[in-house]
């Protein structure tokens, strides 16, 4: 009898990957906004410069929140300028949390991938790309934007916020807007920021010694999902708030998924003002201990 050879195909180059992946996949982007009218259109720019450029099939749908400030007047007149194949307006009529957020923008999405990211400037579509090449080599079930491993960073918060996600993390204050075509605020955002080189008891330090995650950055929002994905690990988070994030990554670790990271940049917002409130420390410490208790 003959013998069967089985023959494995060689492992694509990075090159193939980025030229491949786009034409098999799509990739939905879900903005939650609530008082983002200043901020909208220019996450939104960037969005579809980055897209296109990469030539990656996207599309990115905007869950308002009943914005008091015109938000949802902005994404209207977005979704002409785009087009509704690419701009999704899909609003509710209050602010009813994070998690039904996505939900309901999930149920709109046509794409076999979910992006969540912040719509006030503070996580670069860049990266974007960069998440899309990691997924596919490792073939992880989610990528995690992070700021506290390789080269990534921050810049620009105030001690409330540093002491909440990772403390002290000191970038250096020369980070400056790259000189191009584009208007000055949409440039790269080359942030310069030297390695931390100080860390804070914050919520990540205390999470990696209560719950050890197996991932850097707990309280980032800025992640590439299977759609399958998110929608479980949905389903099983109770959390709401500021340890939404956190605890979809302790649930992702008990349901065996797997993660990979990429180093990001992140600033604070431009425009508006941070929707984290002073009571954010307290609900932060009284969910990671449920966490602690529960899993």
């Amino acid at each position: 009898m003959a013998s069967l050879e089985v023959r494995r195909s060689p492992p694509m180059s990075r090159r193939q990957l980025e030229v491949r992946s786009p034409r098999r996949d799509k990739y939905s982007v879900l903005l939650p906004t609530y008082n983002e009218r200043e901020n909208l259109p220019l996450i939104v720019w960037l969005l579809v410069k980055s897209f296109s450029e990469s030539g990656i099939n996207y599309e990115i749908i905007i869950i308002d929140d009943g914005s008091p400030d015109g938000t949802r007047d902005v994404a209207e007149q977005l979704e002409k300028i785009y087009g509704s194949d690419r701009i999704l307006l899909k609003p509710r009529e209050k602010k009813l949390g994070l998690g039904t957020a996505y939900i309901h923008g999930m149920k709109h999405a046509t794409g076999n991938y979910i992006i969540i990211m912040d719509a006030d400037l503070s996580h670069h579509p860049k990266f974007i790309p960069e998440f899309i090449r990691k997924q596919k080599e490792g073939n992880f079930d989610i990528v995690s934007g992070t700021r506290y491993k390789g080269n990534g960073g921050v810049y620009g918060w105030d001690l409330k916020r540093k002491i909440i996600s990772d403390g002290a993390l000191l970038c250096c204050p020369g980070w400056s807007l790259l000189g191009s075509s584009d208007p000055p605020i949409l440039a790269s955002w080359d942030y310069r920021c030297e390695p931390p080189h100080l860390a804070s008891r914050g919520a990540n330090f205390l999470t990696q010694i209560l719950l050890r995650p197996g991932a850097s950055d707990l309280t980032g929002s800025f992640r590439l999902y299977r759609k399958e994905v998110l929608e479980k690990l949905i389903e099983k988070c109770v959390s709401k708030g500021y340890v939404f994030q956190m605890e979809m990554i302790v649930r992702a670790r008990q349901l065996n998924y797997t993660i990979g990271e990429v180093p990001i940049s992140f600033v604070d917002r431009v425009y508006g003002e941070s929707k984290l409130g002073g009571n954010e420390i307290v609900s932060f410490l009284k969910g990671l201990l449920t966490l602690f208790a529960t899993t």
